[in-house]
């Protein structure tokens, strides 16, 4: 309550008001003494009816809480803007409200039912000469047909060139070479699971070893209980970095309404967490110039029921770096749990200051208050996918993502993550993937990568005016936005040309993740960008492309259907489940 009051009387107005009150409460009381005070208090207690007592109590508690609220929302949102903020959140609520109607809602479900067909039209890729199975087969296929099938799957069905780097992220491809080691990794340990480790001992061998690897990469103090775990991607680390926060700041600061607070820019599993496990969740503004984080407002969020504090390196929106040490410095000076996302960066920001760049930001276990970060292996690590690393400062943290029953009637129960089972052939592919680039090839890896980056920004930057890139990006994606023509209709073009690059929103913008495929094919996307851009500002009047794309990162592409946004993803996510139709073709 203190903190809230100290930040509230930051504004003069406020603390002139506050020394007003102070000084009429210190007159009232200086005329009191404790005979009088406890005299008040008998007669209260005496002649009350218990009920009046009761309301009363209530009434204290009600007022406590709302000005508690109040105080609290101020300085996390300022003077002004917490009314802008109760005026946005009831017009959102007014516009679902709106489109939900009888007024809207025919048209409103016409435009999602257009929307729908277009993605269907895009994702339910059909051939004649395919075979389709909504059933079991009576008989099994013979393995040649099975291999033949999987064959024609591959050649007929269009799909983008990622092997040829035109697609942002995605594929983290390291080579034939590799795919052949993971191919023979993956049949060695094709039955393996973790979750068995006394029939599996080879498994928990190689987990230990992929763990203990990734944290001397992140300088972990390992010899201080520095730990971690595998787990299935991205997503689920960052799911167990919260619920570990959670169930922390339940048993030892007795938080039952945990909260957390994240810059806009964080990865949206941070957003899933919050949802499965009932955090709060505070959005936090970037630096309009930066794109950092703000830590000032950041702090301004933090109250007693906060558990975990955010930063991403890179964010994956923009590639971007957070303070991570502006960060550490306020979670030790509130005594939080602090996230750093490396999921994204990986192996790439592992590797900066030995592949010889200049500048790189300290971001890791090197900085006091960083209490765990996640790493994807299955990003710039080249693992299969399904791979990814939660780190710890000490095992107290660790303890906290598992779950454990003792008292199950079918034996002690424990598992360290959310599977149970959990693949034990995708972490030897992991570990056989890491032991044959080893620390050199990882370094080359970075510096080709980093290198191929930097100079697709640099040619954006002295040759496509039209384009700005967004704040300073130092590692693999740059990002990119137009103050002159419609970005989204710039992804559409180059789409059609082959390139597939990640769209986003606040502000529309595209960015491209750069992997190793890339690398080779960044002078042809560099050439690409300029020609397209110089004929759409040429044919500024052109319509847009009918066919708009759809992307999973809370965009819809070039559709302009405002408000139904969440429609449109639900649609595409439902297509995703759907068969082919018109096709009955069987053997």
């Amino acid at each position: 309550m203190d903190e809230l009051l100290d930040s509230y009387l930051d504004c003069p107005e406020m603390r002139e008001l506050w020394q007003q009150y102070v000084i009429g409460a210190k007159t009232l009381i200086t005329n009191l003494d404790s005979k009088t005070v406890y005299l008040h208090v008998v007669t209260y207690l005496t002649i009350t009816p218990w009920y009046n007592i009761l309301k009363d109590y209530l009434l204290i508690v009600f007022l406590y809480q709302f000005l508690k609220s109040g105080l609290y929302n101020v300085k996390a949102y300022g003077i002004i803007g917490y009314p802008r903020h109760i005026l946005r959140q009831g017009s959102r609520s007014m516009v679902k409200w709106l489109l939900s109607s009888r007024l809207m809602r025919s048209t409103v479900e016409k435009e999602v039912s257009k929307a729908r067909a277009s993605i269907e039209h895009d994702l339910i890729l059909n051939n004649d000469c395919l075979l389709d199975f909504p059933t079991l087969p009576k008989k099994g296929l013979r393995e040649d047909h099975i291999i033949e099938e999987l064959d024609i799957l591959q050649d007929v069905l269009p799909h983008t060139d990622w092997e040829e780097g035109k697609v942002s992220g995605a594929v983290y491809h390291g080579g034939e070479d590799l795919i052949r080691l993971q191919s023979i990794a993956f049949e060695k340990y094709s039955v393996a699971n973790q979750l068995h480790p006394d029939v599996f001992p080879a498994v928990r061998k190689m987990e230990a070893e992929v763990v203990s690897m990734t944290l001397n990469m992140f300088n972990a103090p390992i010899d201080e209980g520095a730990c971690g775990t595998t787990t299935s991607g991205g997503t689920e680390s960052l799911l167990l970095a919260c619920l570990s926060a959670k169930m922390y700041g339940l048993k030892h600061h007795g938080i039952t309404e945990p909260e957390m607070i994240v810059p806009v820019t964080a990865h949206a599993g941070f957003n899933k967490a919050a949802y499965y496990f009932g955090i709060k969740m505070h959005h936090v503004p970037v630096d309009p110039k930066t794109y950092q984080v703000d830590l000032h407002k950041m702090e301004k969020y933090i109250n007693g029921n906060t558990v975990l504090l955010v930063g991403s390196v890179p964010n994956f929106p923009h590639g971007i770096n957070d303070d991570v040490e502006g960060l550490g410095k306020l979670a030790q000076k509130h005594n939080l749990r602090l996230h750093i996302d490396c999921c994204l960066g990986s192996f790439i920001v592992a590797f900066m200051e030995k592949a010889g760049f200049q500048n790189v930001p300290i971001f890791d276990f090197r900085i006091p208050g960083v209490t765990s970060i996640s790493c994807d292996t299955h990003k710039y690590g080249f693992a299969p996918k399904g791979s990814s690393i939660i780190m710890y400062r000490n095992e107290d943290l660790r303890m906290h993502q598992y779950f454990i029953e003792a008292d199950w009637v079918g034996g002690l129960y424990g598992s360290p993550t959310l599977a149970g089972s959990r693949p034990g052939a995708l972490v030897v592919g992991c570990w056989a993937t890491m032991v044959k680039f080893g620390e050199d090839g990882y370094i080359e890896s970075c510096r080709s990568i980093i290198e191929a980056a930097r100079k697709l920004r640099r040619y954006i930057e002295e040759e496509i005016p039209a384009l700005q890139i967004i704040g300073d990006p130092q590692f693999s994606v740059i990002s990119f936005t137009s103050k002159k023509l419609d970005v989204y209709e710039l992804s559409d073009r180059l789409s059609k040309s082959g390139w597939h690059l990640n769209t986003l929103q606040n502000p529309p913008a595209l960015h491209l993740a750069v992997t190793r495929p890339s690398v080779a094919a960044i002078d042809s996307l560099c050439q690409l960008l300029s020609s397209t851009v110089q004929d759409m500002l040429n044919d500024p009047d052109a319509k847009p492309s009918a066919d708009g794309t759809s992307a999973l990162y809370g965009v819809a592409g070039s559709v302009k259907t405002a408000g139904v946004a969440d429609q449109l993803i639900v649609a595409f996510l439902d297509t995703l489940y759907k068969l082919t139709p018109g096709n009955n073709n069987t053997k």
